[in-house]
């Protein structure tokens, strides 16, 4: 049956991966792009899919009342947020202004206008630190706890939505997940970053001691997981999503190193940043359960197809790249 979904954030890395998902096993969805477009936000990344396309900002409330009044979504999915830690803690009001207040007026119309659905696109790092405890995974009984900007901003979201369930009963789902890597990531983010710095041989800036673990997903395999909770989640459910594939940030370096035929001597040791959590890992056996989700891209062959994409699409890069020159020098100068 055909549906109506208002996409929030839809022209970003994983908003965009989930519209491509959606229409190829929903060819008939209206699929509604309501994006802001930020430096993170880029319609090329939609090229050659069929969308509706709205330039709105989900903190700007008569927009989004807008939308919904012209559109009528019966599904609604919101990826739109800012991401980015270190610019959470360099700045984190936008984060607050976006993350929260941007999340509460899309709740508010969807309230309004009585949808069916509406799906809240989280991160793992809203329930805090792992620490080195290699035999401890976050589930999804496990208490909220961030401990930078922009994890305080999406737990504070997360909780804006579950409220909505038991004051409103509207219909939310959430999905938290871990770190993905695929095409159309934004280049600031580690592994895009680090494949072009070292094809330029320029040093790769590991933080700390570099050995900070994170459990890393091919972000198709979390297109499918959002779409499988959308269409059959549980009302009022959350939902971890994970790739059951840890790798310390200094393990990633070396393989990205390592393929591209570099030195490894290209990897360099800079000042922590502040907040900086030691390790991320998900327990995935609910969706698999209820929803029988399991990730189908290994890292060993999908992390290939993913340099080969951007080797492929240096003018996105470049593009890309032109907006974050000031961010890079900011928030790298004296490290």
């Amino acid at each position: 049956m055909s549906k109506k979904v208002l996409i929030a954030g839809g022209a970003g890395f994983i908003g965009s991966n989930f519209i491509r998902h959606t229409k190829e096993v929903h060819p008939d969805w209206e699929l509604i792009v309501f994006d802001v477009l930020t430096y993170a936000g880029n319609l090329e990344n939609l090229e050659g899919v069929e969308y509706k396309f709205i330039n709105g900002d989900i903190a700007d409330e008569k927009a989004v009342e807008q939308a919904f009044e012209t559109h009528k979504p019966e599904y609604v999915v919101n990826f739109a947020a800012e991401t980015h830690v270190d610019r959470s803690i360099l700045g984190p009001k936008v984060f607050l202004r976006t993350n929260v207040e941007g999340t509460q007026n899309l709740l508010e119309s969807a309230k309004k206008h009585k949808v069916e659905r509406y799906l809240q696109i989280s991160t793992d790092e809203v329930y805090g630190d792992l620490g080195d405890n290699s035999n401890d995974f976050f589930r999804e009984d496990t208490p909220l706890d961030p401990n930078c900007p922009y994890a305080a901003s999406k737990a504070a979201a997360d909780i804006f939505v579950r409220s909505y369930y038991e004051t409103y009963k509207l219909p939310i789902l959430i999905t938290r997940c871990t770190n993905n890597y695929g095409p159309y990531q934004f280049p600031e983010k580690l592994i895009p970053f680090f494949i072009f710095r070292a094809l330029n041989n320029e040093t790769l800036p590991l933080y700390g001691d570099g050995k900070n673990i994170r459990d890393w997903l091919f972000v198709r395999d979390h297109a499918r997981a959002i779409l499988s909770v959308l269409e059959r989640g549980a009302i009022g459910e959350v939902y971890n999503i994970g790739g059951h594939n840890e790798k310390t940030n200094i393990e990633i370096a070396e393989i990205l190193l390592e393929k591209l035929g570099k030195s490894k001597d290209l990897i360099t040791f800079i000042k922590d940043r502040k907040a900086h959590d030691r390790r991320y890992a998900m327990d995935a056996l609910k969706i698999k359960k209820e929803l029988g989700w399991t990730p189908e891209f290994p890292f060993e062959v999908w992390i290939d197809e993913t340099i080969e994409w951007y080797l492929s699409n240096k003018k996105w890069v470049e593009n890309c790249a032109k907006k974050a020159e000031d961010f890079y020098q900011q928030n790298l100068q004296n490290r």
